[in-house]
Formats: C-alpha cells, structure tokens, sequence
C-alpha cells in the first residue's frame, strides 16, 4: 500500500472512531445532535459534521476538516477536545506530515509540524 492510500485509511478510520465515540455520549443525544463523517477520496478531503437541533436552533457545522494535499495533511478545522492530530499521530503518521491548516503560515514554524 502506498503513503496516500494509508493516509486515507488512517484519517477515515480515525475519524469513524470519532463519530462512534460521539454516538454514546449522553450530551449529543440530550441535544438531539448526531455527528457524521464525510469521505471524498477523488478530493482527497475529509469531514465530520455536527447536524441536529438543539432546542429551537438547527445544528449543522462542521467539527474536523482534513485534506491530503501535495502528499501532507492538512488539519484545516478541529473543534475536538483532544485534536484530530493526535489520533493521526497514534496511528503512525509523522508530525512531519501534518500540516495545522487553521493556523496562519507565519504561525506554523512555531508549532511542532509541518509548516507546509
């Protein structure tokens, strides 16, 4: 398996441990919120997206955003307490490799990865 198809198994598994993770917990369902991933490999981007109500307001916002772009991941949205990136990580992708999207360029040479 070559480094793109891993990348996106990586981050599609990930991110499915996310959304089951969401399922149980007693906050979503309370709120009547669900969360769903998103997987475009032909774009290379994937999503998890936070739809429901919440009393009277419609939810639907967009909670990790990560792209594969020129061959690094990019993190361009991560609202998870704990980070997108560190499941990432885990599973083996170097820091190297990840790119903190949200992050303005010039801010990105201070953080511990990829600045581009």
């Amino acid at each position: 398996m070559d480094k793109l198809e891993r990348y996106r198994d990586i981050i599609e598994h990930a991110l499915r441990e996310v959304v089951r993770s969401t399922e149980s917990a007693e906050t979503y369902a309370a709120a009547n919120l669900r969360d769903k991933a998103v997987f475009d490999r032909r774009a290379d981007s994937y999503l998890i997206v936070r739809q429901g109500w919440d009393g009277r307001k419609h939810i639907n916002n967009v909670v990790v955003h990560v792209e594969i772009l020129d061959g690094k991941i990019w993190v361009q949205e991560d609202w998870l307490e704990d980070g997108i990136t560190a499941a990432l990580e885990a599973a083996g992708i170097p820091k190297s490799d990840i790119v903190l999207g949200f992050y303005p360029a010039d801010v990105r040479p201070h953080t511990e990865y990829a600045v581009a």
